[in-house]
Order: structure tokens, then C-alpha cells, then sequence
């Protein structure tokens, strides 16, 4: 209604995804383009934002599928041994070993704890439990080491 998109966040809590100002939107595959967020706010189990481009209805329907993105400097500094899910995505992991387990394929979020999606021969999931299952995360050489048996 008057132009407020139903929005799906991945920030927590949902609704500080309307605290970064401006977003990136694109469509799958296009360029991405500034969009200024002028309100925004939990609506439900959801969040609904205003855009300066939506007017009304139909401007909004025309960014159904687009995806939120924001500038890396817009996110919050981390403390040490914490990490930003698509900083992990693409890292090879290997175990205690030195055994390549493969490559972190994505990020679930379980309630307990993160997990990474890792792919090599064969999928595994492997709980992102600092100090416990995960020794080491080298950004710089991509790479995560992990205490974990290559059967599990």
C-alpha cells in the first residue's frame, strides 16, 4: 500500500535491515543501483520499507524479486573470531589432518549454532563452533581448518 515493499531480511534482528541507508538493489543478473530508504519498520513476522522511488502499488510491484544489498564500510566492525557469513563462502576447508574436506558452499543458521554447507566428494555439514570444531580461519590464505573427521 502507498508504495511500502514487503521486505526479506537476513540482518538480526529483520528490521535493522532498514538502518542501512542507502541499499544496492538489482535484479538476478543485472547491475546494482542506489535505492534511498526513507522509512521502515517490523511489520509482523516480516518488515516493510518506503522507498523514494515508490510512490504507489505499482512502483512497488516492480521491484518484486530484487534483491538488498549494502556497501561493505556500511556493516559493523567485527571482534576478533567473528565473521561475516560471505567472507566464509568460497574458503577451502581442511581438517586437523591436513585432509581437503572442500569448499564452503554456503551458510544455514540452525538456532544452536551456524553451519557450513561444505562440498568436496560429497556434501558435509559442519557446525561453526569457534575453538571446539573450528581451529582457524585464515581469510588472507582462504582457508578454514577444522577439527573433523573426514567419515563424518
Amino acid at each position: 500500500m502507498r508504495g511500502w515493499v514487503r521486505v526479506y531480511s537476513y540482518t538480526q534482528p529483520r528490521e535493522n535491515i532498514v538502518r542501512y541507508r542507502p541499499w544496492l538493489l538489482r535484479r538476478e543478473g543485472g547491475a546494482w543501483r542506489e535505492a534511498e530508504v526513507i522509512d521502515g519498520r517490523a511489520h509482523g513476522k516480516g518488515v516493510v520499507a518506503r522507498l523514494a522511488e515508490c510512490g504507489d502499488r505499482d512502483q512497488a510491484q516492480l521491484l518484486m524479486g530484487c534483491e538488498i544489498g549494502i556497501r561493505r564500510e556500511q556493516l559493523p566492525a567485527l571482534a576478533p573470531d567473528e565473521f561475516y557469513w560471505n567472507d566464509l563462502i568460497g574458503l577451502r576447508v581442511v581438517n586437523t589432518g591436513g585432509e581437503d574436506l572442500g569448499t564452503v558452499e554456503q551458510m544455514l543458521e540452525t538456532g544452536a549454532n551456524d553451519v557450513l554447507v561444505v562440498r568436496g566428494e560429497r556434501e558435509r555439514l559442519i557446525p561453526f563452533v569457534m575453538k571446539q570444531v573450528v581451529v582457524e580461519v585464515d581469510l588472507e590464505q582462504g582457508l578454514i581448518r577444522v577439527d573433523w573427521d573426514r567419515d563424518f
